[in-house]
């Protein structure tokens, strides 16, 4: 059924009761991106800390979400323990489908409830259940329990918390049903202020497609793009993995806390050699025909029964350089070991492994000592980051509390400032150059895909500050409209404007398919406006010493540079959150 509103669900933990609210904006925000940047300035605080009980948790779909492949992504909203602002989360898996066919668009979590809770609900049903008993648990045996008690699959969606989310880390992730993750800047921290160790979504409604022959025939065009042609190839092959070797090749693989860009040593963690000898299956979110979670395995003995146990590893890129290449680790079965306990303990991957190669490097400097890292951090020492990574999950010391609560102040307290890669956040792996540093610092998700700013680098050697930032900004115009509906970005290349134009239309959203400009100008206005509301100031950003000591394959990094980009940058997204809105047609 087509809505000119969204159909938000409201739940106050406090109270354990919620109800259904009609919020107007469809032809303005679309959802997804838009929504969580309503629903937030609707419900939100910006005047409050992030972890006020007031404080709103939001899960937003998009219009297309069920009626097209790879519209199979759900936006995460809340205010950030990372750093006190307005953040979003992307993740896949079955949550948009399980939101869609318990007809809704939106949830927004208030308040605290009781006791270790899990909050559950569908088309017919929400209920608060006392689950003090997992408080403590991993996300792998929370996740069997949780099973177990839901009952059922198909249109059901799991959400949950390790360790890391209940001591309040900042780097502490949300689990998707077990492969896909609400990743960085610390939502699972955020259910765990809340008492809420997990969320389970049952999608227990009909969905009804449109039954015309322009839908069926649009549909199929898409699924053919997206299946019969070598367009998404790349993520359903190796998966992007293979990206690995291609940037260690461009001089763009941060190594070893970014000492490095390029290494011999990939040969041990290349995605070929991933897939050659880790990969068991490929798996897909609900909704894609494409299949670009790739699915490693490790094994453990138990040596009292004298038996081993396999369990299953999702890997990508990302996953791969933070445990990988960054660590120094050059074992393919390492490398899924030391990703299987940042799974169970519930921390954003990306984060947790940057934050301990600072911490090796630290160490290394005698910055710190073993009687803060527990363990004898050393590059390539496997075993001893799968022992750190439990420290800094559950907080096991004073040193791995602070750590994760942030990189930077970690190293504001022991020093070591100049060597942590942090750009707004721990780093993503790309050290393409000045586009990109400059990019994902100021970001709105501190995320290597806000904007294409690491593809610019590697086709651009100019250093045009004017043509960078305008780059920027209308890159990202164009995905927050993505975002907003909400498409895995992976499908960019796929979903032109045109093309979105033509599914918005085949299934009834006219309004929005008649004015995308104007919409997603609209929606980068309101996120960043959001953003700004919550304190962030693109100026106090610094991005350490260590990015301008970085040479890639267009040559050392030219500082002058890159400061002046971000202060450029800094001052059009100011300029961004000042606009009016735009008025449609």
């Amino acid at each position: 059924m087509i809505r000119d509103h969204f159909r938000v669900l409201i739940v106050d933990l406090s109270s354990g009761r919620g109800h259904i609210e009609e919020v107007d904006g469809r032809n303005t925000e679309a959802g997804g991106s838009g929504l969580g940047a309503l629903l937030y300035e609707k419900y939100g605080h910006a005047e409050q800390p992030w972890n006020h009980p007031d404080q709103p948790l939001i899960l937003a779909i998009g219009p297309l979400t069920g009626y097209f492949p790879l519209m199979s992504k759900t936006v995460c909203a809340f205010k950030s323990p990372y750093h006190d602002q307005y953040a979003e989360s992307h993740a896949g898996g079955r949550s948009a489908l399980a939101l869609r066919f318990a007809d809704l668009d939106a949830l927004v979590v208030t308040g605290v409830a009781r006791n270790p809770s899990c909050l559950s609900f569908g088309s017919k049903h929400l209920d608060l259940v006392d689950v003090a008993y997992m408080w403590g648990t991993d996300v792998q045996a929370s996740g069997k329990l949780l099973r177990q008690m839901s009952g059922g699959s198909g249109h059901r969606s799991i959400l949950r918390i390790g360790p890391a989310g209940e001591t309040g880390s900042a780097m502490a992730c949300i689990n998707v049903d077990t492969y896909r993750h609400f990743g960085r800047l610390g939502s699972g921290a955020v259910m765990g202020s809340k008492n809420l160790k997990a969320i389970v979504i049952q999608g227990d409604g009909v969905f009804p497609l449109k039954e015309t022959t322009k839908y069926s025939k649009l549909f199929s065009e898409v699924h053919k793009k997206l299946t019969a042609t070598d367009m998404m190839m790349k993520y359903h092959s190796l998966g992007t993995a293979s990206n690995l070797e291609s940037l260690n090749t461009m001089q763009s693989l941060p190594w070893r806390n970014l000492k490095q860009t390029t290494d011999p040593a990939i040969e041990g963690i290349t995605g070929q050699k991933f897939a050659d000898d880790t990969l068991l299956r490929s798996m897909a979110c609900s909704g894609c025909p494409v299949g670009c979670i790739h699915m490693g395995f490790v094994r453990e003995k138990f040596r009292k029964e004298n038996r081993y146990v396999y369990r299953q590893v999702s890997y990508d890129y990302e996953p791969i350089f933070a445990t990988g290449s960054m660590l120094g680790v050059t074992d393919a079965f390492a490398v899924l070991n030391i990703m299987d306990v940042v799974e169970k303990v519930g921390l954003d991957v990306m984060s947790a492994g940057v934050a301990l190669a600072w911490a090796t490097e630290a160490l290394e400097k005698g910055i710190i000592s073993e009687e803060e890292t527990l363990v004898a951090l050393r590059f390539g020492e496997a075993k001893t980051y799968e022992e750190a990574v439990r420290h800094l999950g559950t907080g096991a010391n004073d040193f791995y509390r602070l750590l994760s609560q942030g990189t930077l102040k970690a190293a504001g307290h022991y020093g070591g400032s100049d060597f942590a890669c942090v750009l707004g956040q721990e780093m993503g792996g790309y050290a393409t150059g000045e586009v990109y540093f400059a990019a994902q610092s100021l970001g709105l998700r501190h995320s290597h895909l806000d904007s294409g700013g690491y593809s610019y680098d590697q086709k651009h050697d100019d250093k045009d500050v004017d043509k960078a930032v305008d780059f920027l900004v209308s890159d990202e115009q164009g995905r927050v409209f993505l975002t907003s509906m909400v498409a895995c970005l992976f499908a960019r290349g796929v979903y032109t404007d045109e093309l979105l134009a033509d599914c918005l239309r085949a299934v009834g959203y006219h309004p929005l398919a008649d004015n995308m400009e104007a919409v997603s100008q609209n929606i980068q206005r309101l996120r960043w406006k959001t953003r700004f509301a919550t304190g962030f100031d693109p100026q106090g950003v610094k991005i350490p010493k260590r990015f301008t000591e970085v040479t890639t394959w267009k040559g050392p990094i030219d500082q002058v540079f890159l400061e002046t980009l971000k202060r450029e940058y800094g001052k059009r997204l100011v300029e961004l959150a000042k606009e009016e809105k735009v008025a449609s047609e």
